[in-house]
């Protein structure tokens, strides 16, 4: 999404169906919880490394694969899909996207193929990722927000800015189902880039220094991660935006994040 955008989107379902109608029409309503809904936990993490990252990398999406990061770019004219080095921040591979998409969200599905949401033109494009040929591209109705993929890589999770989460089948981009996110206080809107941590949903909160972390079964928060110190240690010039990006290494359980056009990346340990 562009800066200091708040979408309205369209539902995927019978409100927007990208083609395909869904399997199951989602989750119960937090309203309907018959009992209170405890506030979520609010933690800080813990700084354990500082990478560089290109400052003119406007992240979208961000994962982990093959010992190295996959990042999404977005803006027009701009938006790229890249590998790229922890220990350097050097782009290793890029793919720029035509000048009329936005690039967005980013998953892995399987071992080979990479899945990039754009924000406003209803695409996802499919690539393989060994060299980024474009091997599918799939429609779906209303904003591409984040995207990540479930244990397994046999579904993704895709947001749109609203409160609603989708989770896809990565086969044809059919709708599973879908669910709503919520914490004490009633729906959390404005969810943006995501990844799958140890079975749980993590999303950084457009426009704030805020990782929600969401139980993929009910939807509910059950901790916030404060991540708001991390800005008083990067560079802040014109272009320098929010929060944004989270990638997991499973086999080592290390946690990345950084931010729209931030020069660095952060290792991060978070105890929940």
């Amino acid at each position: 999404m562009k800066r200091l955008l708040v979408a309205i989107t369209v539902l995927f379902g019978a409100a927007a169906c990208g083609g395909t109608a869904p399997r199951n029409s989602g989750a119960a309503s937090p309203s309907q919880a018959a009992v209170p809904v405890p506030e979520p936990k609010r933690v800080v993490p813990r700084i354990a490394a500082e990478y560089p990252h290109d400052a003119k990398a406007y992240t979208q999406g961000l994962l982990w694969a093959d010992g190295g990061l996959y990042e999404s770019t977005g803006e027009y004219g701009e938006s790229s899909l890249r590998k790229v080095d922890l220990n350097t921040g050097r782009v290793e591979r890029t793919l720029s996207l035509p000048g009329r998409y936005f690039g967005e969200g980013l998953a892995l599905a399987g071992d080979s193929l990479l899945y990039q949401l754009t924000w406003q033109e209803q695409r996802c494009f499919v690539y393989d990722k060994r060299d980024f040929r474009q091997v599918g591209v799939f429609a779906y109705a209303g904003e591409g927000w984040g995207l990540t993929s479930g244990a397994g890589g046999d579904s993704l999770y895709m947001s749109d800015g609203s409160s609603w989460i989708r989770v896809l089948d990565p086969a044809d981009f059919s709708q599973y189902r879908r669910f709503r996110v919520y914490d004490h206080n009633g729906e959390v809107t404005q969810i943006n880039e995501l990844e799958w941590v140890d079975g749980k949903l993590w999303a950084n909160l457009y426009l704030t220094d805020l990782i929600a972390v969401i139980d993929p079964a009910t939807g509910r928060v059950t901790h916030y991660i404060d991540c708001s110190a991390l800005e008083t240690r990067i560079a802040h010039r014109r272009d320098t935006d929010v929060f944004n990006g989270i990638a997991h290494d499973p086999a080592t359980g290390r946690v990345f994040v950084t931010g729209k056009n931030w020069d660095k990346l952060f290792e991060i340990e978070v105890g929940l």
